[in-house]
């Protein structure tokens, strides 16, 4: 794994920022594509209908970014709770988010490139394996199970490493900006569990990698900017097993996501890395609370 992943980091030396942001242009604009012709289909059927509802999930869009592109985490978790409450099945809820999220976390890493929130090297150890288990997990809770049954223990996990990173931001050690440990792995388990479990890409990849030791700042922008990837190779599969369903839901969510998106990249970028690491570990420990008490 080691020799693979060293393979990996010689082969992508010569990528820049520029050809990342490109790739994702593109990526976007075949989406783009694909739902335009989608959408046009149910506007010639009469079958795209919308009502008040429509601004309540773009607010909730809007807010959600904020948090997610500043503290790189939360969108997800916040967005796909919402929509159970509204009597939404699990695997059409979490199809519902990261079809939303290949726009939001699109704006928001090409957002987090210009203010060069990202380290590359991180990005590559993430990026691929974060793919690959985020692929397996879209298969598995569309065809096979329900995410329930994992969602206490992981929520259980996270209330406790959010209380550490607040450990850490109230002690303010200086720490040098040092390397991270199995990041690879973390990102294969991050992708996983987000598309079985309905969001935890930020919570468990970024809280893992800051509570390393690693510059939020940098965490923040390379690990939304990898999640476009992730969230665009998820949405491939619950389209192709599942179609694109919900569009009053999706186009709200993706309209005030889109808005809110360069506000957070900005906010990243300027708030104090002490203060970054206790609104983490605080907006970790309030998730995982609620969904452990709406599960018990």
């Amino acid at each position: 794994m080691t020799r693979i992943i060293l393979q990996l980091e010689r082969a992508t030396d010569n990528i820049s920022f520029r050809h990342i942001a490109i790739t994702m242009l593109i990526l976007k604009m075949l989406i783009i594509s694909y739902f335009g012709y989608l959408i046009a289909t149910e506007i010639y059927n009469g079958t795209l209908l919308f009502d008040s509802m429509f601004f309540v999930f773009m607010g909730v869009g809007f807010v959600a970014q904020i948090v997610d592109g500043a503290l790189g985490m939360a969108y997800g978790v916040s967005c796909t709770t919402l929509l159970m409450n509204f009597g939404i099945p699990a695997s059409l809820a979490t199809a519902s988010v990261h079809t939303s999220e290949i726009f939001t976390t699109g704006i928001s890493g090409l957002s987090h490139i210009k203010f060069k929130n990202i380290d590359k090297k991180l990005f590559f150890k993430i990026v691929i394996t974060g793919t690959l288990g985020a692929v397996a997990g879209a298969y598995l809770i569309s065809d096979f199970f329900d995410a329930k049954v994992i969602k206490p223990y992981i929520s259980g996990y996270l209330v406790l490493l959010g209380a550490y990173i607040i450990y850490k931001g109230i002690r303010n050690k200086k720490t040098v900006n040092q390397k991270v440990k199995r990041a690879p792995l973390l990102a294969l388990i991050g992708g996983f569990l987000d598309t079985t479990g309905g969001g935890g890409w930020g919570p468990i990849v970024t809280s893992n990698l800051i509570s390393q030791g690693k510059d939020p700042r940098e965490v923040i922008g390379t690990v939304n900017t990898a999640e476009f990837f992730i969230t665009y190779a998820a949405t491939v599969i619950f389209t192709i097993i599942l179609g694109v369903k919900h569009w009053q839901i999706i186009l709200g969510l993706i309209t005030g996501g889109a808005l809110a998106a360069p506000f957070g990249a900005y906010l990243a970028s300027k708030i104090n890395k002490r203060l970054l690491f206790f609104m983490v570990g605080t907006l970790i420990i309030i998730i995982s609370s609620y969904s452990l008490l709406q599960l018990l």
